[in-house]
């Protein structure tokens, strides 16, 4: 992919749903940049995320929750020629615009995200991120929390985010990966912790190569997620 993008509209693209502690600063680090949009889609949060948003100059969406189809209802409504998709607790980093349009200049890319920084000063955290980040740079397979950004164009042509119940990044990297390169732009974004101290790093870590393998295997995404649910998983 060849074009130029250096005047190319970026639509940012925020799905959330009870994110009240996490959506201001998402939007603030959008700002400043030049030529872009945000787009905030609710999944019918019963907190103050919508209030909180609407303080802002952005565009906000109503969408039955579910990340996929917020993320693909929002990427309807853009009016960007380059889609950015990123979590309520990611942050991007200052000049991402610069950073995503240089990226897409680059021939034979169709796709990009950014390297993974966790916002928390704990040493298996760091592992943590070594690890993602050469999974990211040697087999192009960035996940959500590392802000996926490509042009609407190629979003269309590969049929949007699959709209399963989770692993609709780890799909649609694999739809992409067929049709061209997916770049990693070097500077981190930053994104929360929670997940991890919630339920314990290496668990977590485990439960995930436990979901890929199951997804791989064939296991159907609506099955993974009641056992997850249901502890399954848990009991590890």
């Amino acid at each position: 992919m060849s074009q130029n993008f250096v005047n190319a509209r970026i639509s940012i693209i925020i799905p959330v749903l009870n994110e009240a502690e996490n959506i201001k600063q998402a939007i603030a680090c959008t700002q400043p940049s030049i030529n872009i949009e945000v787009i905030v889609v609710d999944g019918s949060s019963q907190d103050d995320t919508y209030k909180i948003a609407s303080d802002f100059n952005v565009k906000i969406i109503s969408s039955i929750p579910g990340r996929a189809t917020q993320m693909n209802k929002g990427a309807m409504l853009a009016n960007g020629e380059i889609l950015l998709f990123i979590h309520a607790d990611t942050r991007l980093p200052p000049g991402f615009d610069v950073m995503i349009r240089t990226a897409l200049k680059r021939n034979g890319t169709v796709a990009g995200a950014f390297a993974l920084r966790i916002d928390a000063e704990v040493a298996s955290l760091r592992l943590v991120e070594w690890g993602v980040n050469m999974r990211s740079r040697f087999w192009q397979m960035p996940y959500g929390d590392q802000a996926i950004f490509l042009t609407k164009e190629t979003f269309n042509k590969i049929g949007n985010f699959p709209e399963l119940p989770f692993m609709e990044d780890f799909e649609i990297m694999r739809r992409l990966k067929r049709i061209g390169r997916i770049t990693i732009i070097p500077v981190p974004v930053i994104t929360s912790a929670r997940r991890w101290l919630q339920k314990g790093i290496w668990k977590t870590t485990l439960i995930n190569q436990l979901v890929i393998i199951a997804y791989l295997l064939g296991v159907p995404p609506q099955r993974i997620l009641c056992w997850y649910r249901h502890g399954k998983f848990r009991k590890i």
